[in-house]
């Protein structure tokens, strides 16, 4: 049998097979010793699998092969920083869900999964939520945003999951995509879920009032079947997003608005700190390049010298 892994709890794994059939399955141990997959999920939601029946009266099968993957997202492990974790497999599209206030995303944390996004080849776009929230000082950050990430060619789309009229643009550019959803935890992920999946009843809690961070309310990552066609994969929150894997000579080819000016540099490794002719750094003194993202690039340059 083949099938599609909609669901991942460490253990188990819920498969739908071509008949629209699911089955709870396990990973066989021979699978697990051959693997060559180096990360601490030898299976990703988004997988294409197969495996044998076992018990076909209570749907329960042994996972025997994991197929070729076309792509994936990955992150440091949570458990360990040294390893990297499999976030979700074959993926169209990747939409950050962010937030100005309650809680606040920062620019690192954005920068971090735009990056991992890019080195993995899945287009990536921004979602800007709690725009109900927002006062006149939350908007200057939000334009300051829509000039910085423009600029370097990313779509921003800012909407208020609980106003459905706000989500239409939204909804057309995930349509017949199999969309990750990520964001740190209280951003709104499952409101917005909620709003795409009428009945689904994704759980939702308040942000802390006292520490103005969200409360974990999604376990395991997990997909979706959208109404009107497509899928969408939601993953626990994250109160961090670790590189994993990154070699810092590369680090500036994952920045699109830098990609143009690279060639012209004085020298073939420069790494657009400290050299002389660097045509990046004269980018962002012309204002090409915004000189958010370039601190940005910098400090994530320090923090791979750290191994993150």
């Amino acid at each position: 049998m083949q099938g599609l892994i909609y669901k991942s709890t460490g253990s188990w794994y819920s498969v739908e097979d071509p008949e629209g059939i699911f089955w709870d399955t396990r990973i066989k141990g021979k699978l697990k010793i051959d693997s060559e997959i180096s990360s601490t999920n030898p299976i990703a939601v988004g997988d294409t699998v197969a495996f044998e029946i076992e018990n076909e009266s209570i749907h329960t099968g042994m996972i025997t092969e994991v197929k070729d993957r076309h792509n994936y997202m990955v992150r440091v492990s949570p458990h360990n920083k040294n390893q990297k974790h499999i976030i979700a497999a074959n993926i169209d599209l990747a939409l950050l869900v962010v937030s100005i206030a309650d809680p606040r995303t920062s620019t690192g944390f954005i920068d971090r999964f735009l990056i991992t996004a890019d080195a993995y080849h899945i287009p990536c776009i921004i979602v800007v939520n709690k725009m109900d929230l927002l006062k006149a000082r939350h908007r200057e950050v939000l334009d300051n945003w829509r000039e910085i990430y423009g600029k370097a060619g990313y779509e921003l789309f800012p909407v208020s999951a609980t106003d459905r009229s706000t989500l239409t643009l939204l909804e057309n550019r995930i349509a017949n995509k199999i969309t990750l959803f990520s964001g740190h935890s209280g951003v709104g992920k499952s409101t917005l879920i909620n709003q795409f999946i009428p009945g689904l009843d994704r759980k939702t809690k308040v942000v802390s009032g006292w520490s103005g961070k969200g409360q974990h309310t999604t376990t395991f990552a997990e997909m979706f079947d959208l109404p009107g066609g497509g899928k969408i994969i939601d993953t626990p929150g994250v109160k961090e997003f670790g590189l994993i894997d990154f070699k810092k000579e590369e680090l500036s080819q994952y920045f699109p608005e830098m990609r143009p000016f690279m060639i012209n540099c004085r020298f073939n490794n420069c790494m657009h700190t400290d050299e002389p002719g660097c045509a990046v750094k004269q980018a962002v003194i012309d204002k090409k390049i915004s000189e958010d993202r370039y601190v940005s690039y910098v400090a994530i340059l320090e923090s791979i010298e750290k191994k993150w």
